[in-house]
């Protein structure tokens, strides 16, 4: 795969993440339908889609293979705490939290796995991490709800996880149809909770669905196919230009305010991650 082409991948595959936090943010403020029944919906529908691929390509998903619940739970962590977050918080400002925290845990994978990361990167990790602490500080009106930006740092881990479990994936279609149908019981857990299940119309399935399909399903396979080309840390600063794109997503599409504090927050985090990405690549070490 050459430079330019990957490069053009994960743009698209940022956009699919972007996506997903305005669709959800979207059903949720419609009041169209309840967070758990969004989430369960959202990970029913992916494999649908997905399986069918699989049968078209013949291709063998490997269902209990050693580690499978590995990323199946992280997977559910994800869309569970990423759907609930969102009945309190903005769309860009629950992208940003979340993958500020995913950048923390992929760092901290890389770190694990003796992945050499230079002294720029970490300063630029430090940045970013500053801005989220000052974002989620509780001050006035401009800080995030406590409960919903726990529930998006569980969310965030959980995908750094699966992000971090993707990257030794030998078929990413398969292993992403897997994942989303085993995931897809703790979902509809989710669906049953109280607090998950007020509400459920036609345009709110109709936009779990193309959250589940499209963004999610398709833009996950896509995710996994390009993760073993990507460094832990690569990876992680990559993501961390989904925010913005998810503000503009709420801005134009949901009408979201851009508070200063969010603006400021957004300009520590994305500068922590643009400083990060200057150096050069060090490739990574061996156990």
């Amino acid at each position: 795969m050459t430079a330019i082409r990957l490069f053009l991948i994960t743009a698209l595959v940022m956009t699919a993440f972007a996506a997903n936090s305005v669709l959800n943010r979207l059903a949720l403020a419609d009041g169209v339908i309840g967070p758990g029944a969004f989430a369960a919906i959202r990970l029913g529908s992916g494999p649908l889609a997905l399986c069918l691929l699989v049968l078209l390509t013949r291709r063998r998903p490997h269902w209990l293979r050693p580690g499978r619940i590995l990323p199946v739970v992280a997977l559910a962590a994800y869309v569970g705490g990423f759907s609930f977050a969102y009945v309190a918080m903005d769309a860009g400002l629950g992208a940003l939290i979340l993958f500020g925290v995913v950048q923390m845990t992929m760092f901290a994978g890389a770190f694990q796995a003796r992945e050499s990361i230079p002294a720029r990167k970490w300063t630029g990790a430090v940045l970013a991490f500053a801005g989220l602490v000052w974002l989620l500080w509780p001050a006035g009106a401009g800080a995030p709800p406590l409960g919903a930006a726990l529930l998006m740092v569980a969310a965030g881990i959980g995908w750094g996880a699966y992000s971090l479990i993707g990257r030794s994936a030998a078929d990413p279609l398969s292993e992403t149809a897997v994942n989303f149908a085993l995931a897809t019981p703790l979902g509809l857990a989710l669906w049953l909770l109280p607090a998950g299940a007020e509400i459920v119309t036609a345009p709110g399935v109709r936009l779990a669905v193309v959250s589940g399909v499209v963004t999610s399903g398709l833009g996950y396979a896509l995710w996994y196919s390009i993760l073993p080309r990507l460094s832990a840390s690569a990876a992680a600063i990559a993501q961390l230009t989904v925010p913005p794109i998810a503000m503009a997503g709420g801005v134009a599409v949901l009408a979201e305010p851009l508070t200063w504090r969010f603006a400021l927050a957004s300009v520590l985090v994305l500068g922590g991650v643009l400083y990060s990405s200057l150096g050069r690549a060090v490739p990574r070490r061996t156990r």
